[in-house]
């Protein structure tokens, strides 16, 4: 513990588990004040409590769907009743769903652009409201390998992933002026429940593709995350950093 977030008020979103789950935790043990989201009421009750007596900090759990504006800004409200700021929003909910060309619905479009795409706009601006008036500020975005290089049979999580990309650039160049930083992680295969959805063999196939010999794990990505939150990272922004263990695809 370094106390590299200490007093920072810290918004991460999609926290029940992987990657959002252990950027909490991350930020907890470097002093931050965090508040972690889910849809599932009451789903991280527990692993708030356990992070804030662990690291002797707040980790404040917040219930809403990303896709619903109210609550979204209900959300924000509240951060901003209690502390009267916020320094950091991770935009890490997500969902990962597709088919191959020519079976590709309306509705499997619909429905990952809603969580990986328009709800990211969305909570930067909101975010934007807050930073703005405190001059300061770092969104941190997350998007995939998949969305800069592209892969057979996810022509729609790449879309919508591409897009985060280009929203991370397009947002760092508008915020800037505001002393607002944007910037993005790009993980490559990390051992969290999206691999759920795909085999054994795809994985153990992946894995060969990795010049470092290993999937990540969410502490990997976590740990840039951590760094983009802070104040060493003060001069970077509309960057996308890969944490992919030298992955091609």
């Amino acid at each position: 513990m370094s106390d590299l977030l200490k007093g920072k008020v810290c918004l991460v979103t999609g926290t029940s588990k992987g990657i959002g789950n252990k950027t909490v935790e991350r930020f907890a043990e470097e002093g931050a004040i965090v508040y972690a989201t889910d849809f599932v009421e009451g789903s991280i009750d527990a692993f708030a409590a356990e992070m804030s007596s662990r690291y002797q900090t707040e980790v404040i759990p917040l219930y809403f769907n990303v896709i619903d504006d109210k609550s979204a800004r209900q959300a924000f409200q509240t951060i901003k009743k209690n502390h009267g700021r916020l320094d950091v929003l991770v935009n890490n909910a997500g969902i990962m769903r597709d088919n191959v060309i020519g079976m590709i619905q309306p509705q499997l479009m619909q429905d990952v652009f809603s969580v990986n795409v328009f709800a990211v706009i969305n909570l930067i601006q909101l975010a934007n409201k807050l930073m703005s008036r405190q001059k300061s500020g770092s969104i941190i975005n997350i998007t995939s390998i998949v969305g800069l290089e592209g892969a057979p049979g996810q022509v729609v999580y790449a879309a919508s992933k591409g897009a985060v990309a280009s929203i991370t650039k397009a947002a760092a160049k508008e915020l800037a002026p505001n002393g607002i930083r944007v910037n993005a992680v790009a993980p490559g295969l990390i051992e969290t429940g999206l691999l759920q959805s795909i085999s054994d063999e795809m994985i153990a196939e992946n894995v060969k593709n990795i010049r470092m010999g290993r999937a990540g794990q969410p502490l990997d990505v976590a740990n840039v995350i951590a760094f983009l939150a802070s104040d060493l990272s003060g001069y970077v922004t509309g960057k996308i950093i890969g944490v992919d263990g030298g992955m091609s695809v």
